[in-house]
């Protein structure tokens, strides 16, 4: 049966379970002169005042990005509650570049056969976007269950899928998956691979060119289109590109790409990719597949997202201690640390 949040059906009103959280001026006598000059200075309208404003505004910008720059490098003196953030780069023959990820080590993670979590971001953010607060705190708190998670550069509209500007899939399993295996001590068939928007295209996309690679597959409120007329500017080269990376046509193949994996799928009851995700989950069923179907109020932004990583974790930490991806089964996967046929090709 098909696992959703419960109360009431997807059509009608969404379910509202929540996953996680989330001057009048009084008039006076007039001034003397020179009152009104002093006056003038700090009305909010006056132009030394709105420039005191924009300068100040910088000035906590600044700030800002300095501290976030700091805490952000390995030896960060902010609170990630034990965790250990380290900067990798991976140097793509494939994209022609040098590609920075950031990767979470967990406060007890164990010292080998670690599992991985890759964790894909949306369009027009980077590696750093999801090292938050939020994140931290539900990877503490799945203690020595927590993975490791990496969260890699994929550029700023990439969508993750293989294209005219890159081989963006076929890095991800070919070089920087093989990388983490080989620097963190990382069990090669304990891997999950996720993303948010973009990203969980990205993630749905990846895993159909690999199939039964990745212990769990999960789509945070992932950009889905059923047409390539829908689609966003950028998202693809082409209507033939969109045709290549259609996870809803993969989700219907016989036998599905995405069998033997555990599946997760969540967005807001305001996502505007609503549409795109339900038809995908149908695609999904229809194989016979089970994935897990979350909703909950909120949109397409940071404060849903933020309000479900421990929901998100927490799902592939359990898929990941609990994986039995075995090579002596028909089709079973190869070794990510092998090359795969199936990563360069399918794709832009």
């Amino acid at each position: 049966m098909r696992r959703r949040a419960p109360v009431r059906a997807r059509h009608a009103a969404r379910p509202t379970r929540r996953i996680g959280t989330f001057a009048a001026v009084s008039d006076r006598e007039t001034p003397p002169a020179e009152e009104l000059d002093q006056a003038i200075d700090r009305s909010p309208y006056s132009g030394r005042y709105i420039a005191l404003r924009v300068a100040i505004a910088l000035l906590v910008i600044g700030v800002a990005l300095f501290v976030q720059r700091t805490w952000l490098s390995d030896d960060s003196a902010r609170d990630t509650f034990g965790a250990k953030v380290k900067k990798i780069d991976v140097e793509s023959k494939l994209l022609d570049r040098t590609m920075p990820t950031r990767v979470v080590v967990p406060r007890r993670a164990p010292g080998k056969h670690r599992g991985l979590l890759v964790f894909l971001h949306g369009r027009g953010e980077d590696e750093r976007s999801y090292l938050v607060d939020p994140m931290f705190e539900a990877l503490a708190d799945l203690r020595d269950r927590a993975p490791v998670v990496a969260f890699p550069y994929g550029g700023q509209s990439s969508y993750w899928h293989n294209r005219e500007s890159g081989q963006w899939a076929a890095y991800v399993l070919s070089e920087l998956i093989p990388k983490l295996i080989r620097r963190f001590d990382i069990a090669p068939r304990k891997i999950a691979i996720g993303g948010i928007s973009m990203g969980g295209f990205g993630a749905f996309d990846i895993a159909r060119l690999s199939p039964r690679r990745f212990c769990a597959v999960g789509g945070h409120s992932p950009a889905i289109w059923e047409s390539a007329s829908e689609t966003a500017d950028g998202a693809f080269d082409d209507a033939a590109d969109f045709e290549r990376n259609d996870i809803i046509a993969a989700a219907e193949l016989t036998p599905s790409p995405y069998r033997s994996t555990r599946l997760w799928i969540d967005a807001g009851d305001d996502d505007p990719f609503l549409q795109g995700d339900k038809a995908f989950e149908d695609a999904l069923t229809a194989s016979g597949l089970d994935p897990v179907i979350r909703n909950g109020p909120g949109g397409h932004d940071s404060d849903y997202w933020n309000g479900n990583w421990r929901a998100y974790l927490g799902f592939y930490a359990r898929a990941l201690n609990n994986c039995r991806l075995s090579t002596r089964t028909t089709g079973a996967r190869r070794p990510i640390s092998e090359p795969a046929a199936a990563a360069g090709g399918d794709g832009g």
